[in-house]
């Protein structure tokens, strides 16, 4: 298993992404996306929406990041969107509350204290107020992670949403909210959607957008941020028949990663223990990252709490109306939620390989590969000279500019052509085309593919359909 470390350090050398406002100290939990992330970004959110809209039942839309704020409370966002936190006196330290025991709990497991560890589970199991989180932590004596102190403060609910204002005055009857999720914006357009486009019951509504969460403790690089991305598809079902689809798109969603180049062993479905106040059924897909399993996507089941839900708080029907069996009702909702930027990390981290080889002068030497698929892969193919000179140039610029047409292409000049090889494996490039002596003769060219290093010799005005060929 790769060191995250590892990761994050070719992700910015290489320009997949970036510490936000880096040259003023950064701001934490914020990225950006660099030259070659944004394409590997555009490319999974392409796939995504593909094998989401591209059929007959699911329409996409891009709700407004601002809504109303009655749309918060409808949601439960407002009342319920809360996390407990405590903080530490003396290392001034802030931790969610019942991560803080979960992680206790993992230690002290470690650790052979299986009785203690028990007997904090049953507790945290028991937690009905914030009060109760308080008096685990003292009475079990769980100590601060960084300084071991146990002088900690009463814990505190904190809402994650970000505040802004509308209008020149900031005060509260202009006050909005930074969506915390994209699902709401999906599900105040249901009656619009359906109309619009002459769906039925059972479809789909799929969306991708930016998202906002006031996380206290952002970690491990892309996973836990405050600004993040969304893939998100909310499937209306008749009451009934919402564990059939949720079986339906738990089996589509995992396929989906395994189809992106996701290894199997790396992934695997996490029934939720708890569910939210408006489900009655989830999952999570996880990946094994470098720090250990993590979400990156979650398929609910969530009854008909939310079209309910603004039903009651606007006023106005969100109901689906079956002429054919002359029924009314609320459909219930299957969603799929996938975070863009954690699926990213996820691809990034799977794809990366280290391979001992031997270079043109019969050395070993250390080869750093990204394996993406194909499709995938921010740059689909690099035109190489072999030299500068002798008519290569020439051929390679007018091969370069025709491959653009259709592919994202770097064109490299610089360094011996191994070392051009390998610049290319390390940010995942499926084909290097190496143009030589012989080109400029006959038309014919080297291509080298990425994983097994192997060369075919075609004529130029055959990569495109090799390309093509090769991705399908």
């Amino acid at each position: 298993m790769i060191k995250l470390d590892t990761v994050i350090s070719l992700a910015k050398r290489r320009g997949f992404i970036f510490q936000s406002s880096e040259i003023y100290g950064g701001l934490n939990g914020c990225w950006d996306y660099g030259p070659l992330g944004v394409e590997l970004l555009k490319n999974i959110k392409e796939s995504w929406w593909k094998s989401m809209t591209y059929r007959d039942d699911i329409e996409g839309i891009d709700a407004s990041i601002l809504m109303h704020p009655r749309t918060w409370e409808a949601s439960g966002h407002v009342g319920q969107f809360t996390d407990p936190m405590i903080d530490n006196l003396t290392s001034k330290g802030r931790y969610r509350a019942d991560n803080l025991i979960e992680e206790y709990i993992d230690k002290l497991k470690k650790k052979n204290h299986t009785d203690k560890a028990a007997e904090l589970e049953i507790r945290l199991q028991s937690v009905k107020e914030l009060s109760d989180y308080y008096n685990i932590i003292i009475d079990f004596q769980i100590p601060d992670p960084v300084s071991g102190s146990t002088e900690w403060t009463e814990v505190r609910n904190f809402n994650l949403m970000f505040k802004t204002f509308i209008g020149p005055l900031e005060e509260s009857s202009s006050m909005v909210y930074l969506r915390p999720e994209t699902a709401q914006g999906i599900y105040v357009n249901f009656k619009n959607v359906m109309e619009s486009s002459r769906q039925k019951v059972p479809f789909g509504i799929a969306q991708i957008g930016k998202a906002f969460r006031n996380e206290i403790n952002t970690k491990n690089f892309l996973f836990r941020t405050r600004e993040f991305e969304q893939m998100e598809m909310q499937y209306f079902v008749k009451p009934g028949s919402e564990f059939e689809w949720y079986d339906y798109w738990k089996n589509q969603r995992m396929e989906w990663y395994l189809n992106m180049g996701i290894n199997k062993e790396n992934l695997k479905f996490k029934d939720h223990d708890k569910l939210a106040h408006y489900a009655n059924k989830a999952v999570d897909i996880e990946y094994q990252f470098p720090f250990g399993w993590g979400e990156i996507e979650g398929i609910h089941s969530r009854t008909d709490f939310d079209l309910k839900a603004h039903t009651q708080f606007s006023g106005k029907k969100l109901e689906y109306v079956d002429t054919v069996n002359q029924e009314r009702y609320t459909p219930y909702v299957i969603e799929t939620s996938g975070g863009v930027s954690r699926g990213l990390m996820a691809f990034l981290c799977d794809a990366y390989n280290e391979e001992d080889v031997t270079d043109d002068n019969g050395k070993s030497e250390k080869r750093v590969v990204i394996k993406f698929k194909h499709s995938v892969a921010p740059m689909t193919a690099a035109v190489l000279p072999l030299v500068n000179k002798d008519g290569m140039p020439e051929l390679a610029e007018k091969i370069y500019k025709n491959l653009q047409r259709n592919f994202k292409v770097t064109y490299d000049t610089s360094g011996a052509i191994g070392r051009r090889y390998r610049r290319n494996d390390e940010i995942g490039t499926p084909f290097c085309i190496t143009i030589d002596g012989q080109s400029v003769e006959d038309g014919t060219v080297t291509v080298r593919e990425r994983d097994t290093m192997a060369q075919d010799r075609i004529s130029n005005d055959k990569i495109d359909n090799y390309i093509f060929d090769k991705i399908r």
